[in-house]
């Protein structure tokens, strides 16, 4: 039997100023999507390792797998004009 998926709140914070704020946002969206890290990872085209990396912001990801997790995922950048 398959262990449950947790699902992981939404964070609060909106600014995104370090990578750990990324991460709780990707691994939030991806369980309340009801993904397993690893059915994830092949729905974004990256490895479950890349996909860990990024939602327990882990260094050595490059902005592409980057990029095709957020894409994959559904979430959205957006920079605001300073």
């Amino acid at each position: 039997m398959a262990r449950p998926l947790r699902v992981y709140e939404t964070p609060a914070q909106l600014d995104i100023t370090k990578p750990q704020d990324l991460a709780g946002f990707v691994r939030a969206r991806r369980t309340q999507s009801g993904l397993r890290i690893d059915d994830a990872a092949e729905l974004c085209g990256v490895s479950v390792e890349t996909l860990s990396k990024i939602e327990t912001a882990k260094a050595g990801v490059n902005a592409e797998s980057l990029f095709k997790v957020l894409n994959g995922l559904g979430i959205h950048l957006r920079v605001k004009k300073w």
